[in-house]
């Protein structure tokens, strides 16, 4: 259940990136060819990349399409990976993402309150939200992480994640 709630999340946000590429391709088309911009269309397309890095980062995290050095990793058994996945997970990122909820909290709960907007004439009020993904990408990773650390001690066991040997 939690494995598709994070599933679901990263291939929702995946489909901003073609969204993202139009907006952007729009964008030089109007500075370029009309001599015209809009802030809000320019601020538009870094809201979607942040959606996008943020939401999704527990999703690649889960499909191991994360930055790793394999060198170690590769080549070893299962077990071998489940420990270093089991390790990195309850000594890196649950850690991290605790502290990132537990220090972004305040920031994003200030942005909220005032109704942040950006400061550019013109451009978007939605300020307040885009700093909300600042604890939608611990949340997702903490999520992600209880699916990790299952598969990972199934590993360790010489199991898979559902029960079989």
């Amino acid at each position: 259940m939690i494995a598709r709630l994070v599933e679901l999340a990263g291939r929702t946000v995946a489909w901003l990136t073609l969204a993202m590429t139009l907006l952007t391709f729009g964008v030089v088309i109007l500075r370029y060819g009309f001599n015209q911009g809009w802030i809000w269309l320019q601020e538009s397309v870094t809201y979607l990349h942040a959606a996008v890095f943020m939401v999704a980062a527990a999703w690649a995290l889960q499909t191991d399409d994360h930055v790793r050095v394999d060198i170690f990793y590769r080549e070893r058994s299962p077990r071998y990976q489940g420990a270093v996945n089991l390790a990195g997970t309850l000594l890196f990122l649950v850690p991290f993402s605790v502290l990132m909820l537990l220090v972004g909290w305040d920031y994003v709960a200030a942005s909220w309150e005032a109704g942040e907007a950006s400061r550019e004439a013109g451009g978007l009020p939605f300020v307040w939200l885009l700093k909300s993904l600042i604890l939608v990408l611990p949340a997702l990773l903490l999520l992600q992480s209880a699916v990790t650390v299952r598969t990972s001690l199934a590993a360790l066991r010489g199991v898979d994640a559902q029960g079989s040997a």
